[in-house]
């Protein structure tokens, strides 16, 4: 073998052949395995990465071409106790693999150590010679090249976030060929497009599309891993995903789709820890190229584990950056991704802040990434760091979705009261937590993939996780939920009319809100988890969620796109709240409200009023058992925003600003009625409105 250019990593094909490169610090000899078919039987050949560049490994095979799958065995010391475990035994995967062949077979011959079941049990500190090949997915050798695209390009204030997933955004659509559904190439297809545009959203967040794998603990369960957040290559998209044998060109041509339709796309990635798991997990990639090098390690053998998840990557070291970018790099470059949201992002620096962290360093550096949007989750199992991270990153709010939720619910299933101070800090941008940043630091929701549904919010008080098989000691609970007196489904008229009220007064929060809002996939259609609030994982022999049984509901991603007249009004009203957001809010909400008198007009840029329609005082304030409030936001010289919320069980009169905030006032939302029935409503200023219980209206103030 003629030596590789170790400036590249993982597989890349030449005229006449293939580079191979791989990075391990503390291996003492490298080989690459090749597998061809030959009378039916794949047939390992191995080659001996003889050229050494410091810690990369490298060599050129001639002939090589695009399809031939390859890993690698790896040499080294066996010492668990040191965090050493090479093992030559096992295929590993090319951590630069863009695309992977095969599944993960759940038995003992996947493990580093010797195990005596699939799960992995045995003693961890003896090593196990038996082969893995055949048990792990294959890496592959693919071709692909950055690509020139028409990138549709939103200012922070403009961006809607739809989170959703690739299976079961699509899983009943039936407009759909049956054999798509649940795909890649099904999020090109027009009538999800249409759903989308329809709604106004400018962002898809996908959760994550990274190669991944179920953990055998959950597998043993008889369960899968639905969500993804468990990868084993970073750069190569999730092959169950595709509806043929090319992921990433059928999530290319997807990708440009909703491009050209002004729709960008941003994914979900999960760089803080891998599916190897802790020192009991199986040996598929990190852990036998260089265990101690690639994962955090407390230096006794045993893994920092800051992700609840059995290890974290240690991302703060120099080959951990350069992984990282290169993903980031290819995702953006060659598939069109447009943003980034990090999971667990405060895993990514081991000391200090994400001020001090190498990797936010190196992407804000870096003359691409820097160019793209990202998103933290600022937090992990030991860190809460909101508020922490540098412009121009986002942050998840949850301080913001648990505001929304105290006040819409989670007072009255409680029976004592948190006043208005927090709601009111939310809907005004969150200034008490991004001060010196902007309201669009703060990514504002109500719910996620993580938690309730909206609809479940208001059916469930408690969680109901059974079907993860944990005995339902998983999943949150504190959840701020109310069943409004019945838990679950009911045929009370009444019950579901107020339940529905609450959603849609749930949504005009959110949506009407300083702040970037991400709305969760099917909220919009009254999706139900049936009170699951961890809903991870599915039957592992259901099919991308497609049947009809109500396990599909607990694995959480069943649209229904037979929609029934409650379920088309939600969507409506989605649609209608986005509208008024991108006409009246966007291009106020760029800087925080002050709260000043403009010594012109003799208004605020956002003033906040009691029932009797004056500006709220200190006592106000300081009510605990305050259930309304009123918000006017300045939307220009001529108009305005004005929000009352009535989060009581009672009819509440409120009362109009006088004729200094506006000449006449005209209700464009009403949570209690119908989108498509409703008419508005012309009143004076200092008339009193009726609000229903539960509900959120929204006024158009002009002024003549």
């Amino acid at each position: 073998m003629l030596p590789a250019d170790p400036r590249i990593l993982g597989s890349t094909l030449t005229d006449g052949g293939c580079n191979f490169a791989i990075w391990s610090n503390a291996a003492t000899a490298v080989e690459l395995c090749l597998f061809n078919e030959v009378n039916g039987k794949l047939v390992e050949t191995r080659f001996a990465l003889s050229h050494r560049n410091g810690p990369i490994w490298h060599g050129y095979l001639a002939g090589v071409r695009v399809g031939q799958r390859y890993g690698y065995r790896v040499y080294g010391t066996w010492a668990p106790e040191h965090g050493s475990r090479f093992n030559a035994a096992k295929l590993l995967i090319d951590p630069y693999a863009h695309k992977l062949d095969g599944t993960l077979q759940y038995v003992p011959q996947i493990y580093g150590h010797v195990s005596t079941d699939a799960t992995g049990t045995g003693d961890t500190t003896i090593r196990d010679d038996r082969d893995s090949a055949g048990f792990i997915p294959y890496s592959v050798v693919t071709d692909y090249r950055p690509r020139q695209f028409n990138r549709p390009i939103y200012s922070w204030t403009q961006e809607v976030i739809y989170e959703a997933h690739v299976q079961g955004l699509t899983a009943k659509n039936h407009e759909i060929p049956e054999g798509e559904r649940g795909t890649y190439k099904a999020l090109g297809h027009p009538s999800t497009i249409a759903h989308l545009k329809h709604l106004g959203v400018t962002a898809l967040e996908l959760l994550p599309i990274h190669s991944y794998a179920t953990e055998p603990g959950i597998w043993e369960r008889g369960r899968k891993n639905h969500w993804g957040y468990n990868a084993i290559a970073f750069s190569a998209p999730h092959g169950e995903y595709a509806a043929t044998d090319d992921p990433v060109s059928e999530l290319q041509w997807a990708v440009d789709q909703l491009h050209n339709e002004g729709i960008e796309v941003f994914l979900d990635v999960v760089y803080n820890h891998t599916a190897e798991g802790g020192v009991g997990g199986p040996t598929l990639s990190f852990k036998g190229i260089d265990n101690n090098a690639w994962y955090r390690h407390d230096g006794s053998g045993n893994y920092v584990d800051v992700t609840g998840c059995g290890n974290t990557v240690a991302a703060s070291r120099p080959h951990g950056v350069r992984h990282i970018i290169d993903s980031l790099r290819w995702w953006v470059e060659v598939v069109g991704i447009d943003g980034f949201r990090f999971d667990l992002a405060t895993a990514l620096y081991s000391t200090g802040s994400a001020f001090d962290s190498s990797l936010m360093s190196a992407i804000e550096s870096d003359s691409v990434l820097r160019n793209f949007k990202m998103i933290a989750e600022p937090w992990d199992v030991s860190r809460y760091s909101l508020g922490d991270f540098p412009h121009p990153w986002r942050e998840w709010n949850d301080r913001y979705r648990d505001s929304v939720r105290q006040f819409w619910l989670g007072d009255l299933a409680r029976g004592y009261g948190e006043g208005v101070a927090d709601i009111a800090a939310g809907i005004s941008g969150s200034s008490d937590v991004f001060y010196y940043r902007g309201p669009t630091s703060s990514i504002n929701f109500v719910t996620a993939h993580d938690g309730f549904t909206l609809t479940d919010l208001t059916m469930y008080s408690e969680k109901r996780n059974e079907a993860n098989q944990e005995e339902n000691r998983d999943g949150s609970n504190e959840n701020r939920s109310w069943n409004m007196g019945v838990e679950g489904p009911t045929d009370d008229p009444e019950l579901i009319s107020l339940r529905h009220s609450l959603k849609k007064s749930m949504m005009a929060t959110l949506l009407l809100s300083a702040g970037v809002p991400m709305i969760t996939m099917g909220d919009e259609l009254c999706r139900t988890q049936a009170g699951s609030n961890n809903a991870y994982s599915m039957p592992r022999d259901m099919s991308a969620g497609i049947t009809d049984s109500p396990e599909t509901f607990m694995g959480g991603w069943a649209n229904n796109w037979d929609l029934n007249e409650l379920q088309r009004d939600m969507r409506d009203s989605v649609s209608e709240l986005i509208r008024i957001r991108k006409t009246y809010l966007a291009d106020v909400a760029a800087e925080f409200f002050t709260g000043r008198v403009d010594l012109g007009t003799q208004r605020k840029d956002i003033a906040w009023f009691s029932l009797g329609g004056r500006e709220m005082t200190e006592d106000h304030w300081a009510d605990g058992e305050k259930r309304s409030l009123t918000v006017l936001i300045e939307a220009g010289p001529d108009r305005g925003l004005l929000l009352f919320l009535n989060s009581s069980r009672e009819e509440t009169a409120f009362t109009l600003p006088d004729s200094k905030w506006g000449t006449s006032f005209r209700r464009i939302f009403d949570a209690s009625s119908f989108v498509d029935t409703h008419e508005p409503i012309i009143n004076m200023p200092s008339e009193k409105v009726n609000v229903s219980p539960h509900c959120a209206q929204v006024w158009l103030v002009t002024r003549s």
